[in-house]
């Protein structure tokens, strides 16, 4: 038997794009002799559907193409996934669930039994959880079918009563298939390989996974679909970050043993670089946009943005703007022009001191002689944001946002100012990650000016005006946040580990103070366990 992995990329509710996808596999699995060909979860209509699912429509085009994929599984299986109505009247109305199409038509639908309603999951809102379990034959074969999660429950600490691999174990299945939607982050690859290798020893059987490849406004899929031998060998892991299909024979699987691991290398600011990448490329592709613009302050960030967007969209298609005020140094000119040239991309200058002066002279009355202070300083990175936004809507650019993750946290960023965007490139990488970031960037020459990243960092909103002068050492600062918001520890927690008291508390006051301003950032590229969004909820009127 030949067993086929289509990792593919969908856009969510484009039912017509995404079913020619799939029945264009279906035909080259064919003519490779594939006896079976899977997708990844919920691929008819794309993941994640969110509330879609509450519109009867989005669901009629669902069951649409699902019967016109089954006309083409004739002479092949076909495993795809999609929602099913739920035809009991108590409980929520749709399963998350595999259709196995063959002989032209539904063979067998397996619901998801495991729904994740933790971090960016919130499938319990829409899915009914499986509750019956059982294995099918094809071929001769008995075959175990399970969905994203439903093979994530394993380890010391399980997070659900039922492990559906132990309870389709009872069936003795000659394989384990898993069609998912799981999205990246910097340890995931190295997480599911591990995973996967586990089920394979403790269960004797091949597992064959299907994950998709794509990203969906911040959630980024990396694909790696992975075939696993019985004993716990990688035979095959698929492309990160691009759509592939494959076929492999089950006997070879099945005989694979001791064959050399042939995973991919996994190291992390090389997969967090090509992440951030393909979000930003996918976010432009999918809505239909090419051009960027960002602002360049000589900083550290902006350059990585930068990079970032050449490297997805193109040195022609990126716009850098350097919007220098009185206290700008002349070093982040020239660095930022530097950094353009080095990537060949256009910028302009608008120096903002006019406008700002403007202003000032126009709220003088008004601000009754205070002295010179934050006010001030939030003025200019809003007429940068507005320069920015201008050039934006008059030539069809995306404005991306360049506010790294500790200065999310804390908020250190000016709300309508450069907190603005379309989409937040770094809004989930600490600071000390982008100097990693930046380490890898220049591995092979220097992309950005070593100027840039030897500075003090500095908005450069006052004379003199160092990061420093209002935060900890970065070093220090993101080690608290990280056992804040990743390990969400509390303070007393925080200063068992032997960081200040004081400190720690300040650093946690302005974290929670902060909360506002994350609320009305742009959406930001998820690429690590706890991303700031839809994957952290919490109040922004509290006292904790």
């Amino acid at each position: 038997m030949k067993i086929a992995i289509a990792q593919q990329n969908y856009l969510i509710g484009d039912f017509e794009g995404n079913r020619k996808k799939i029945i264009d596999a279906v035909q080259e699995a064919k003519k490779s002799g594939a006896d079976l060909i899977m997708f990844s979860e919920l691929s008819v209509c794309g993941y994640p559907p969110r509330d879609f699912l509450e519109f009867r429509s989005f669901i009629e085009q669902c069951y649409h193409s699902v019967n016109l994929i089954a006309i083409e599984a004739v002479g092949i299986a076909v495993l795809i996934g999609a929602p099913a109505v739920n035809p009991k009247a108590e409980g929520k109305d749709l399963f998350n669930s595999a259709y196995f199409l063959f002989d032209g038509k539904i063979q067998h639908v397996i619901h998801k039994s495991l729904l994740p309603n933790y971090d960016v999951f919130d499938e319990y809102r829409y899915f009914e959880p499986n509750r019956e379990f059982d294995a099918f034959d094809f071929m001769g074969k008995k075959i175990a079918f399970t969905v994203c999660e439903d093979i994530w429950n394993t380890g010391i600490n399980p997070l659900y009563i039922n492990t559906p691999v132990e309870k389709l174990s009872k069936f003795k299945p000659d394989y384990l298939l898993n069609i998912s939607a799981s999205p990246f982050d910097g340890g995931k690859a190295k997480a599911r390989i591990e995973l996967l290798k586990d089920i394979a020893i403790d269960y004797g059987i091949p597992v064959f996974y299907c994950n998709c490849v794509g990203a969906q406004t911040e959630l980024i899929f990396d694909g790696g679909s992975l075939v696993i031998t019985p004993d716990g060998e990688v035979f095959d892991e698929m492309n990160y970050f691009g759509e592939q299909l494959k076929v492999y024979d089950l006997d070879e699987v099945v005989n694979g043993k001791n064959i050399s691991d042939r995973s991919q290398p996994k190291e992390k600011s090389e997969l967090v670089f090509n992440a951030l990448v393909f979000g930003v490329r996918e976010y432009f592709k999918k809505l239909n946009f090419s051009k960027a613009i960002l602002g360049l302050s000589g900083g550290i960030d902006s350059a990585v943005v930068a990079v970032i967007a050449v490297a997805a969209l193109g040195k022609e298609n990126v716009l850098g703007v350097l919007m220098p005020s009185a206290f700008s140094s002349e070093g982040s000119v020239t660095d930022s022009i530097v950094l353009a040239k080095n990537l060949g991309i256009n910028y302009k200058t608008i120096p903002i001191k006019d406008v700002f002066d403007s202003s000032l002279q126009t709220l003088k009355p008004f601000f009754e002689n205070k002295i010179f202070d934050v006010a001030e300083e939030n003025m200019q990175a809003r007429i940068r944001a507005l320069f920015l936004m201008a050039l934006s809507n008059k030539h069809q650019y995306i404005l991306l946002n360049t506010s790294n993750k500790s200065e999310m946290a804390v908020g250190y960023g000016t709300l309508y100012g450069d907190l603005c965007g379309g989409i937040s490139v770094l809004g989930d990488v600490y600071k000390t990650a982008v100097y990693q970031l930046v380490a890898f960037i220049n591995r092979e020459k220097e992309i950005i000016p070593s100027n840039i990243i030897s500075k003090p960092p500095s908005a450069e909103l006052r004379p003199n005006q160092k990061d420093a002068d209002s935060l900890p050492e970065y070093e220090v600062l993101d080690k608290i946040l990280f056992h804040y918001i990743e390990e969400r520890l509390g303070a007393s927690e925080i200063k068992k580990l032997g960081f200040e008291k004081s400190l720690v508390d300040r650093i946690l006051k302005m974290v929670n103070a902060n909360e506002h301003k994350r609320h009305q950032a742009p959406p930001v590229l998820r690429v690590s366990i706890k991303s700031f969004g839809s994957g952290r909820r919490l109040p922004i009127v509290a006292k904790y």
